[in-house]
């Protein structure tokens, strides 16, 4: 035995059953005896209907299998059968034969044999198969365990994802739900409003808001940062704020928008998220607008299609970062003429690109506001979401898109 024969000797193959069969008791006993020496457990079969009946009660590793059996059925006829019995069909079977020539290696291939040991037996030679096969059958086994874990894993992942999309569906409904409707836009005077939100996920972080109370009108235009289930929420949060706060008759923008700040920062350290906010709320009446809190610069257009840009930077703080934000607000006035009007928008719009990887950009966006404000503003909002799906083509939409348009009669 060389140095190879004896490293494998000294492994715990104690695991291992082998079933081996020949009619020949003495080609038996050396075999069985060197395989145990080997560290390998034994049982011998004489005939292939025994190996038949000791396969499927014992459930050997392996069977090493003699080929001439006279006079029932050959080793050929007992593999075959082996392989058709969902019991047996998976365990290895190493033919042991002096046959030797290529038909007889074919036959013994095509009914499920995995190998073939020529006789006189060479014990390193069985011995180096033998290992060979059953390393093959523990991997085969392993990756049919695995192979069924990710099956009953991907199932699982079926059923969570179909109740993620109908809970991701529900949030999608409230959330349109809550945004305003055309209708109501259509009741406050004075103005001419058109809103647009369109959610890149199945549900947008993107917050925008139109409230008539009493003759008071609250506007608002955030982005939350991400998109999908927990942004969503967060939106909801926010409006709900919003509209209690105005309920409620809190009038100073500063503190309005503390107080929304504050709310946000302790449910969203209750829900465990880092969610957070631009948002800027906007006060208008008699022709009068306000401005407080950080978001994208908004467009101030006068009739004739002139473009003012407001930069919000320094009118408040990320809403939902810090407890306190009292310190960063501020607010501005912006007095509107007949025919003039703002334009609020997130930066799905403007950081929206296309297959070139170009963005839109701010400036294409003034452009086409400016070029269409002779129209009203349903016709205006329309015409800048339609150039910026052209622009985008065939590209996924990352971010979510929102837009409002409003006009002082």
């Amino acid at each position: 035995m060389n140095i190879a024969s004896e490293n494998m000797a000294t492994s715990d193959f104690g695991d291992y059953l082998i079933l081996i069969v020949d009619d020949n008791p003495s080609n038996l006993s050396v075999l069985a005896d060197y395989l145990e020496d080997c560290g390998f457990t034994t049982r011998v079969a004489t005939n292939g209907e025994l190996t038949l009946q000791r396969a499927q009660r014992i459930q050997p590793a392996l069977i090493l299998l003699d080929v001439m059996m006279p006079p029932g059925i050959d080793g050929f006829e007992t593999c075959w059968r082996l392989k058709a019995d969902e019991r047996t069909k998976d365990i290895p079977v190493i033919f042991m034969t002096a046959l030797s020539s290529t038909e007889d290696k074919v036959k013994g291939f095509s009914v499920g044999g995995v190998d073939y040991i020529t006789k006189p037996i060479q014990q390193e030679e069985v011995l180096a198969r033998v290992t060979t096969h059953l390393r093959i059958r523990d991997l085969t086994l392993k990756l049919q365990q695995q192979n069924q874990e990710i099956l009953t894993l991907n199932e699982r992942l079926k059923k969570e994802n179909l109740r993620m999309s109908a809970d991701l569906d529900i949030a999608k409904q409230l959330q349109q739900m809550v945004l305003p409707k055309e209708q109501e836009l259509q009741q406050i005077e004075n103005l001419d409003i058109a809103g647009f939100m369109e959610p890149a996920d199945e549900v947008g972080g993107d917050y925008y808001e139109v409230l008539n109370h009493d003759g008071y009108i609250k506007i608002g235009i955030g982005d939350v940062t991400g998109h999908g289930l927990e942004s969503g929420v967060v939106m909801l949060m926010v409006q709900t704020t919003v509209r209690a706060l105005l309920l409620a008759g809190i009038d100073n923008p500063e503190t309005f928008l503390n107080v929304v700040n504050r709310t946000v920062y302790h449910n969203a350290l209750r829900m465990g998220t880092d969610k957070n906010l631009t948002l800027s709320l906007l006060d208008y009446q008699d022709g009068q607008l306000r401005v407080t809190g950080q978001h994208e610069e908004v467009l101030v257009v006068r009739q004739g299609g002139e473009i003012e840009r407001i930069d919000t930077f320094d009118l408040g703080f990320m809403i939902g970062v810090e407890n306190d934000i009292s310190q960063f607000v501020s607010h501005i006035k912006i007095k509107l003429q007949q025919g003039d009007g703002i334009v609020l928008y997130t930066d799905g719009i403007t950081e929206a690109r296309n297959l070139e990887k170009k963005q839109y950009g701010l400036e294409r966006l003034c452009e086409v506001v400016s070029h269409n404000w002779y129209l009203a503003a349903q016709a205006i909002q329309q015409a800048v979401v339609a150039d910026v799906k052209q622009f985008i083509g065939m590209q996924k939409v990352y971010d979510d898109i929102t837009l409002l348009v409003l006009k002082q009669k």
